[in-house]
């Protein structure tokens, strides 16, 4: 038998030593000083992580020719918000990224500046919770390369997404942590197949995180904000799914 320990047989076996704590032990369960414990075991996978991949490692890319047909668009498919129409309306002509929080130089980009940025491209799967996965384009400029513009502060933990679409009433929002946020795969895309993003797919920018599952890419991204806790956005959990179903916040692949 092999001696090799692979990061995803490590992390899988935390994460199935902590459901079988919870499926046997109902009243341990409900205890909140071993629910603090047990819960932590999202910390511990974002900690497996970091430890045993390059902060550079790059999640896999594929060739043109291996790209997917049809790359279903899924969640909101459409803010429809009469903000949001207008922008559409004129093309976001006049929509800029809000860039706010723990940064020394804030500021507002509009989609021309965000354009004239340098860009990556990348071919990528994207890896939905529901089961499914397909193979797409993307190309924006690095989020990275954007913090470093605004001058994020030492003090920064996270980066939260403000978007533009609704659940409940509320703007949905996500977060990643500064490991992720300058990741070179991490990037805010602004063209998706060679050509401008559409709004099922997310008008006029979406996240890609390349090495996140898909609840991850936020989509109608309208501001990001640096900030040094996610407590004050939603529950605290990190962003939408997290709060309301319990998704895991950090959700690497």
């Amino acid at each position: 038998m092999s001696n090799l320990i692979t990061r995803r047989a490590l992390v899988g076996g935390a994460a199935a030593g902590a459901g079988l704590l919870l499926s046997g032990c109902d009243k341990l369960a409900q205890n909140e000083g071993f629910r603090k414990i047990l819960f932590s075991a999202d910390d511990v996978h974002r900690g497996l992580q970091r430890a045993l991949s390059n902060r550079h490692s790059l999640a896999k890319e594929f060739r043109p020719d291996q790209m997917s047909p049809v790359f279903r668009a899924n969640g909101t498919l459409n803010p429809g918000t009469p903000e949001y129409t207008a922008m559409a309306a004129e093309k976001f002509a006049n929509w800029k990224l809000q860039v706010t929080g723990l940064f020394n130089r804030p500021m507002a980009l509009s989609l021309a500046q965000l354009k004239s940025m340098p860009a990556r491209t990348q071919i990528t799967r994207h890896d939905c919770v529901e089961g499914w996965s397909a193979i797409g384009k993307w190309h924006g400029p690095m989020l990275g390369d954007i913090l470093k513009r605004a001058d994020v502060k030492p003090s920064a933990r996270y980066i939260v997404f403000h978007c533009a679409d609704l659940f409940h009433g509320k703007n949905y929002y996500e977060s990643i942590d500064m490991f992720d946020a300058f990741h070179p795969q991490t990037i805010l895309a602004w063209m998706m197949n060679d050509a401008p993003i559409t709004i099922p797919h997310g008008a006029p920018i979406r996240l890609r995180a390349e090495r996140l599952l898909g609840y991850k890419q936020a989509k109608y991204v309208m501001g990001i904000e640096a900030v040094e806790a996610l407590e004050g956005f939603g529950s605290g959990q990190g962003g939408y799914w997290e709060d309301n179903v319990e998704y895991d916040s950090y959700a690497g692949i």
